[in-house]
């Protein structure tokens, strides 16, 4: 029951990061890691980085609420989140940063 909570947690504090990026505030995102997207991309980074970020915090809480429901390890859910939404967010990162650094 432990381990649920913390992914409850986690996911929540995911998604309401997601929305802060997703709404064009970058400024969670560290900065050498936004230091050359351009002013007229941050919106749309900010956007593909909460995307990212969403899916991450999302498949945490899915996974929170069906492990607490079943009572059966669902970690496939969150690592198949983790890997789509940190493919999202290299993509963002390459795309809109020119490169991950």
């Amino acid at each position: 029951m432990g381990k649920t909570v913390v992914i409850l947690v986690l996911g929540g504090i995911l998604m309401i990061l997601a929305g802060i990026n997703f709404s064009g505030n970058i400024s969670s995102i560290h900065w050498y890691h936004r230091r050359k997207v351009t002013p007229e991309d941050v919106p749309k980074y900010g956007r593909t980085m909460g995307i990212g970020t969403g899916i991450i915090g999302l498949c945490a809480i899915v996974t929170a609420a069906l492990e607490a429901v079943t009572s059966r390890n669902m970690d496939a859910i969150i690592i198949a989140g983790c890997v789509v939404g940190l493919g999202v967010m290299l993509y963002a990162q390459i795309k809109y940063n020119h490169g991950l650094f």
